[in-house]
């Protein structure tokens, strides 16, 4: 089911356990798709600046309008899918991440 204009969803942070924020639903579910549709399956994953270039083609206009907040979209939606285990952080520099 597509998120209406104003629409809150719950996210975690791996790196602060237990905190939460709501942030837009539109947009979240929008960069949660586009991302697990172009993390790998295993490593070596991509880096957050491979993942960014990824998504952009595959983000609604009408959501990103020119493609802007992608890096901060993209890293909160990382940080919750890492917190719910859906995606990995690999030990590497620079950080990779991949589907669980």
């Amino acid at each position: 089911m597509a998120a209406s204009k104003g629409d809150k969803i719950e996210v975690e942070n791996v790196n602060v356990p237990g905190q939460t924020s709501r942030v837009d639903a539109a947009k979240y579910t929008e960069m949660r798709a586009a991302m697990l549709s172009v993390l790998p399956d295993s490593s070596p994953g991509l880096t957050h600046a491979e993942l960014c270039e990824a998504v952009r083609g595959r983000l609604a206009e009408s959501i990103f309008p020119g493609g802007k907040k992608v890096m901060w979209w993209s890293k909160t939606v990382q940080l919750d899918l890492e917190a719910k285990r859906i995606i990995t952080r690999e030990p590497s520099k620079p950080l990779r991440w991949y589907k669980r």
